[in-house]
C-alpha cells in the first residue's frame, strides 16, 4: 500500500493530499529515509512525521485497504511523540 494510502486509512492524517502535501515537503520518512507519497509500505517499517508542533514515529503493525475508525489504532504502534 502506499504511504499516503495508509496515512489516511489509519487516521494518522485526515486526508490523503495531505499526506501527500507531507511527502512533497519531506517530511514523511520510512525507516530514516524521506520518501515520496508512491512508496509501498510494509509491515514493521518504521515511519516518522514531521508535524509544526513536533514529530510522530510509529511503528506498522498491519496493512489494511479498509479499516473502521475504532480499529485503525490497531494498524500502528507509536513509538515516540
Amino acid at each position: 500500500m502506499r504511504i499516503d494510502k495508509f496515512l489516511k486509512v489509519s487516521r494518522l492524517l485526515k486526508r490523503r493530499t495531505l499526506a501527500q502535501e507531507a511527502c512533497d515537503g519531506g517530511r514523511v520518512k520510512v525507516n530514516g529515509k524521506t520518501v515520496k507519497p508512491s512508496y509501498t509500505v510494509k509491515v514493521n517499517d518504521v515511519v516518522e512525521i514531521g508535524f509544526n508542533s513536533g514529530t510522530v514515529k510509529f511503528k506498522i503493525l498491519d496493512v489494511k485497504e479498509t479499516v473502521r475508525k475504532e480499529q485503525a489504532e490497531n494498524l500502528y504502534q507509536i513509538i515516540t511523540e
